[in-house]
C-alpha cells in the first residue's frame, strides 16, 4: 500500500485497529479466572509496532496500565531485541519501574509474526489476584517485602511453556489457580489480537504496519500540539496534600506550556516514603500525561504521538519518582490524585475543560483469612470508589473511580467468591461538596467475613485527613472514614487483624463541588433532598434552601429570604 493514506482508507484501518484491540480485551475477560479482570476491568490491550510504539488501546483498560506499556515495550526490546524473537515467544515481566509500577501487575507481550517477518507486538496487562510478600497493602518497607519479582523472561519459547517459570510463580502466590489461569488468559488473549491484526494486514495488503503506524503517530501528534498551542502559554501551578501514612504527603506541580509543548514538573514533592505508597516513575508519567488529555483533548487517540509534545519531570527519590528498593504496592494512592492536582493548575487557564477534586484514588477492599467453606485459607479484592469532582456544567459521578476507571464489582459476586459478607452498601448522604453543580457522592459499605478464625483487612484508604476541594466557590467533599464495630477508628494504610464477627464500616469520600452553592437552582437541590443525596440540614445551610422536613416541599419564599440575607451578610 502506499506511504500516504486517503482519509476513507485511513479511518476503515483505524477502526479496525480499535476492533483488534477490543476483541483481545473481550478475549482476555471472558477467559480471566478473576472478578479483578472480568468484573473490575482492572487490564490493558494494546498493539504496539515493531519499534515499540503504541498505536492502538482497547476501550476497556485504565490508564496506569495503558501508559505505562510505552516504557515497558523500550524495555522488552532492550532485553530481547528483534531478532533474538521468534514465533511462539511470550515475554512477561512485573518489574515496578519498568513497566506498571508494583508486582501484582503482570505485562505479557507476544510478537507477532507474518511470513516469517515481526510485524507487531500485541500486550496487555492485568492485576494479579496474589503475588505473594505480604499481601497487597501499604506497609511493607522494602519492595523485597511485596512479592515475587520476576525479570523480563520468556514465558513460552517458540510456543512451549517455561515450565520452571510457571512452576516458580505457582510456588510463590497463594492462589496459583487463579494468578496461572490468568497469565494463561493474558497469553490466549494476545493470540487473538494477534490473529485478527494479521487478518486486517492480508485483508489490505499490508506487508508492514509502519507506513500506517506512521501515519496515525503525527496525527496523534500533530492534534496533540495543536490542543497545547490553544491554551494560553505562561506557567500554571498548584498543589496538594495526600494523607500519606505516618504524616502527610505534600504534592506540588508547575505546568510550563511553551508554544505546542508542555514541560510538567513536580519538584517541591514530599520525599519518598519509607512506606508502600511510593509510585515510580512510569506510573507518574501515565496519570499526567491522561489528565492532560482529558482536559485538552480527549477525542485524540492515545498512543505514542499524542505522548511527544509532553514531558514529565519528578527529581529521583522524590514520592513520585521512587528509587528502588522502596516498596511500591499501593503506588495508586498518591499516583491517582496527580490528575486532581493537574486540574486545579488548569483551572487557572481552561476553567471549562477541568473538574474539581474527587475522591481519587479507588479504595482496595483486599482481605485474607480461613474460608470455611473450602477449608483452606484464601484472599480476595475487590474495588470500591467515591464521588468524583463536579464538572463545569455537570454534577460529579457518585460511586465512581477517577482516574482509574476501575468498575466496582456487585456483591453477589464478592459474596460467592470469598467468604466476604457484606451487610450493607448505600449512597452516603452529604458526602458531594455543594456546589452550582455537585460534587458525586461517596458510598457507605459495611462489611465482615464468615469465618470461625481471626481475618485481616489490608487498608489501602486516602482522603480521610484532607478532604476533596471544590474550584471556583464550591464547597468540599465529605472526608473519608474507617470504623471497626468496637469503636476503634484504625490506621487508614495499616493491615487490621480482626476477630470472628466483627464488622469494618468503610465511608468513602464524596467529589468537591464547583461554583457557588447559592447558584444552584432550588428545584435541583429539592430533588437531591428527595433522592437523599442531599440532607435538608444541608439544604439549608450550604444551598440556602428551605424544605419542609415532613412533606419534602420547597418554601420558595423562605429560600429567597435566606439567600439574601446570606449575600447581605457576606459583602464587606
Amino acid at each position: 500500500m502506499a506511504q500516504n493514506f486517503d482519509p476513507v482508507t485511513l479511518e476503515v484501518l483505524w477502526n479496525r485497529l480499535i476492533a483488534v484491540v477490543n476483541e483481545q480485551a473481550a478475549a482476555l475477560i471472558r477467559t480471566s479466572f478473576t472478578s479483578i479482570v472480568r468484573e473490575s476491568g482492572d487490564l490493558s490491550a494494546c498493539i504496539f509496532d515493531v519499534r515499540g510504539n503504541l498505536l492502538a488501546q482497547a476501550v476497556t483498560g485504565t490508564p496506569g496500565h495503558i501508559n505505562p506499556m510505552q516504557a515497558a515495550m523500550l524495555h522488552f526490546l532492550q532485553t530481547f531485541p528483534p531478532e533474538t524473537l521468534e514465533p511462539g515467544d511470550v515475554l512477561i515481566t512485573n518489574n515496578p519501574w519498568q513497566t506498571a509500577g508494583h508486582l501484582n501487575d503482570f505485562t505479557v507481550v507476544t510478537p507477532i509474526f507474518r511470513r516469517g517477518e515481526l510485524v507487531a507486538f500485541i500486550g496487555n496487562i492485568c492485576h494479579a489476584l496474589d503475588i505473594g510478600g505480604r499481601i497487597l497493602g501499604a506497609d511493607a518497607r522494602e519492595v523485597y517485602e511485596e512479592g515475587l519479582h520476576v525479570p523480563i523472561s520468556k514465558l513460552y519459547r517458540r510456543g512451549e511453556p517455561d515450565q520452571t517459570l510457571f512452576r516458580l510463580i505457582e510456588a510463590n502466590v497463594r492462589t496459583p489457580r487463579e494468578v496461572i489461569g490468568d497469565l494463561h488468559a493474558q497469553m490466549v488473549s494476545n493470540e487473538v489480537g494477534g490473529y485478527r491484526l494479521l487478518e486486517m494486514m492480508d485483508e489490505f495488503g499490508l506487508e508492514t504496519l509502519e507506513p500506517l503506524a506512521d501515519e496515525i503517530l503525527t496525527r496523534s501528534e500533530q492534534a496533540m500540539r495543536a490542543a497545547i498551542a490553544a491554551v494560553p502559554p505562561g506557567t500554571y501551578e498548584a498543589d496538594g496534600w495526600s494523607d500519606g501514612f505516618d504524616e502527610p504527603v505534600y504534592l506540588k506541580v508547575r505546568l510550563e506550556f511553551r508554544g505546542d509543548s508542555v514541560f510538567v514538573d513536580y519538584t517541591g514533592s514530599s520525599p519518598q516514603s519509607p512506606y508502600g505508597i511510593n509510585v515510580v516513575m512510569n506510573y507518574t508519567h501515565a496519570y499526567t500525561t491522561y489528565a492532560l488529555k482529558c482536559a485538552l483533548c480527549p477525542e485524540v487517540p492515545n498512543n505514542a504521538g499524542s505522548f511527544r509534545p509532553l514531558e514529565v519531570y519528578a527529581p529521583p527519590g522524590c514520592i513520585l519518582n521512587a528509587q528502588p528498593p522502596a516498596p511500591v504496592a499501593a503506588r495508586h494512592i498518591i499516583g491517582h490524585l496527580l490528575p486532581h492536582i493537574i486540574f486545579r493548575a488548569l483551572s487557572q487557564a481552561v476553567p471549562d475543560r477541568v473538574m474539581a477534586e474527587g475522591a481519587g484514588n479507588i479504595w482496595n477492599v483486599q482481605t485474607a483469612g480461613w474460608d470455611p467453606r473450602h477449608g483452606r485459607p484464601y484472599t480476595y479484592i475487590f474495588f470500591t470508589a467515591g464521588g468524583t469532582g463536579a464538572r463545569p456544567n455537570k454534577d460529579g459521578l457518585s460511586n465512581t473511580a477517577f482516574p482509574s476507571g476501575i468498575m466496582g464489582v456487585p456483591t453477589e459476586v464478592v459474596e460467592a467468591l470469598s467468604p466476604i459478607l457484606i451487610k450493607r452498601k448505600e449512597v452516603r448522604t452529604d458526602s458531594g461538596g455543594p456546589g452550582r453543580f455537585r460534587g458525586g457522592l461517596g458510598q457507605e459499605i459495611r462489611l465482615t467475613v464468615r469465618t470461625d478464625r481471626p481475618w485481616m483487612l489490608s487498608c489501602m484508604y486516602d482522603r480521610t485527613r484532607f478532604a476533596p476541594r471544590g474550584l471556583f466557590g464550591g464547597l468540599d467533599g465529605a472526608r473519608g472514614e474507617v470504623v471497626v464495630s468496637d469503636g476503634r477508628r484504625p490506621h487508614s494504610k495499616e493491615r487490621l487483624m480482626l476477630e470472628p464477627g466483627a464488622e469494618v464500616t468503610l465511608r468513602l469520600p464524596g467529589g468537591g463541588g464547583y461554583g457557588h452553592p447559592f447558584r444552584r437552582e432550588p428545584e435541583r437541590v429539592l430533588a437531591d433532598v428527595i433522592d437523599g443525596y442531599v440532607s435538608v440540614g444541608t439544604a439549608r445551610e450550604a444551598y440556602g434552601v428551605v424544605i419542609d422536613p415532613v412533606t419534602l416541599r420547597l418554601d420558595s419564599e423562605a429560600t429567597e429570604k435566606l439567600r439574601a440575607a446570606a449575600k447581605a451578610d457576606a459583602r464587606p
